[in-house]
């Protein structure tokens, strides 16, 4: 019996990288997997992979997955989603919120049509789609959320500021903030309902397609992590008792309790 029997999840951004990761391994432990994302078939996107490609690896495997595409920067697709993946897959009891877009550069100088995808794409999005999934986990009692957040919703202290600080990502990590004040706020509104409400970042580097894309923007130094961490993770935090394991703000390595110290990404191996 695997520990996600029975289990419905939907993972958005999951055509590749990070989301593609997490859809695999909730499979294999046992979820049927609503795979999200726009790139629905192979060579629709300049980057490699798609989500018919990821459910195909999960069918091969003995798993059970659907395909929705969705733009998550479309209001009208973004209402179907949990929808269409209930109609595929049945009710839903696991939201992963992993899809996000950087858009590298000074601050001041980001077109506002690019911040506008950001914040759709990393807040609003996220928030319609809890606002869509959470009612029928909390009539359920039980059910789990988990947004992929990122050390970029840091705060920079100084002077003098640390190097991360800046290297063109003020945008992204002002929605991973909001991100994360979502999850700790809805976490307290939900509690005791059996529904946990959780953010998970990466340790170091992971190098993904579309990080591979912007790697001129990647710390030559930056250390990377195995890419077995985050879905693993994912798996911790998403078969966690909610009552307990609620509202935290977690990386990686830390979850998986493996100590991850070098430089600025070090972190405790306590959770």
């Amino acid at each position: 019996m695997g520990s996600m029997d029975g289990r419905v999840a939907i993972v958005t951004g999951a055509s590749r990288g990070i989301g593609a990761r997490i859809a695999e391994r909730f499979a294999a432990a046992g979820a049927a997997v609503a795979v999200v994302a726009r790139t629905a078939g192979p060579g629709e996107s300049r980057l490699p992979g798609s989500i018919e490609e990821v459910v195909e690896n999960i069918r091969t495997g003995g798993g059970r997955a659907a395909a929705i595409p969705a733009d998550l920067t479309d209001p009208d697709q973004l209402d179907t989603i949990v929808a269409r993946a209930e109609e595929a897959l049945g009710p839903v009891d696991t939201l992963v919120n992993n899809a996000g877009v950087n858009f590298y550069g000074p601050a001041l100088d980001v077109a506002p049509r690019r911040n506008a995808v950001m914040q759709q794409i990393m807040v609003t999005a996220p928030f319609r789609l809890c606002q869509l999934a959470a009612p029928g986990m909390v009539d359920r009692g039980r059910g789990w959320i988990l947004n992929i957040t990122s050390k970029q919703a840091r705060h920079p202290l100084g002077p003098p500021y640390p190097e991360w600080a800046k290297d063109g990502c003020v945008p992204y990590g002002m929605y991973k903030s909001a991100l994360d004040r979502l999850t700790t706020g809805l976490a307290a509104e939900l509690h005791g309902s059996g529904v946990s409400v959780n953010s998970l970042g990466t340790s170091g580097l992971v190098m993904t397609p579309g990080v591979a894309v912007v790697s001129p923007h990647t710390p030559d130094n930056a250390p990377v992590e195995p890419d077995d961490a985050m879905p693993e993770a994912a798996h911790v935090l998403c078969t966690s008792d909610p009552a307990a394991v609620t509202g935290r703000i977690v990386f990686s390595m830390e979850v998986l309790g493996r100590p991850f110290t070098e430089g600025p990404w070090a972190v405790s191996a306590t959770f």
